[in-house]
């Protein structure tokens, strides 16, 4: 099955899943208007509270439509230098947070590969109302399990190449981390790897969605948890300045 973005997919999806947080601001808009008018408060104060609500609200669009919309990160040509003997590829193993827009991609660029999606969204734990909005509208891969985030049925060192795009950052507890990435240590084959693409907690992110870069985690925090699973290489390659490719091998 092809699947085709439409333009500005990634952006509108911000749009989608995170409308409380614009109308919130909106709203705040509309106030701070309001209270100018009837409280006549100093016209440079007034204008420097408003562009740093308008700086919050139109950043994170514009970065994530550079991002999932511009850069070609769904081309996923960024995977070639990764992954060089494709054809040796038999195990592919996409792992998502209950949103999946790649797994049919995947399958294109590795048809002969054997690829098997999980879902480890648990509503008790992961409980961002982004992710519940996007789970409602999320394409569904053929055959597709729900796991327990470190229990996932797959016999140990089988999987070639283990994807984690843009979802692991929703397992919050940095213990259930650590027990999810050992179950990717236990399956992941010898001379296989786990590939990750994540924003980070970093300066860049900050810049493009100011307090919600807190949403995401630092690259000592990954290491950290990499580490603790077992992991013995862990390298990161720049996506963008404002998203991380992480390569770890058993």
């Amino acid at each position: 099955m092809e699947v085709k973005r439409r333009k500005f997919q990634g952006v509108l999806n911000i749009l989608s899943f995170n409308r409380h947080y614009y109308v919130f601001g909106l709203a705040v808009l509309l106030i701070l208007f309001v209270s100018h008018y009837l409280l006549k408060w100093p016209d440079l104060l007034f204008w420097i509270v408003v562009s740093a609500f308008l700086y919050g609200l139109i950043m994170p669009l514009l970065v994530s439509a550079y991002v999932y919309d511009f850069s070609g990160y769904y081309d996923l040509h960024w995977m070639k230098e990764l992954i060089r003997d494709q054809e040796k590829i038999k195990m592919i193993v996409n792992i998502n947070a209950g949103f999946d827009e790649t797994s049919f991609i995947i399958k294109s660029k590795f048809p002969r590969s054997d690829l098997k999606a999980f879902d480890f969204y648990d509503a008790k734990r992961h409980t961002e109302p982004a992710i519940k909005r996007a789970r409602k509208v999320s394409l569904v891969y053929p055959d597709t399990q729900q796991v327990a985030s470190g229990s996932i049925p797959l016999k140990d060192r089988t999987v070639d190449i283990v994807f984690l795009l843009s979802a692991a950052h929703e397992i919050r507890s940095h213990e259930e981390k650590v027990l999810f990435l050992k179950e990717c240590y236990r399956f992941c084959k010898p001379g296989g790897k786990v590939l990750m693409v994540e924003h980070l907690r970093d300066f860049p992110n900050f810049l493009a969605f100011s307090v919600g870069f807190t949403h995401f985690f630092s690259r000592s925090v990954w290491k950290n948890a990499f580490q603790r699973a077992g992991f013995t290489s862990f390298q990161e390659t720049k996506f963008t300045p404002f998203m991380s490719i992480f390569e770890c091998s058993p």
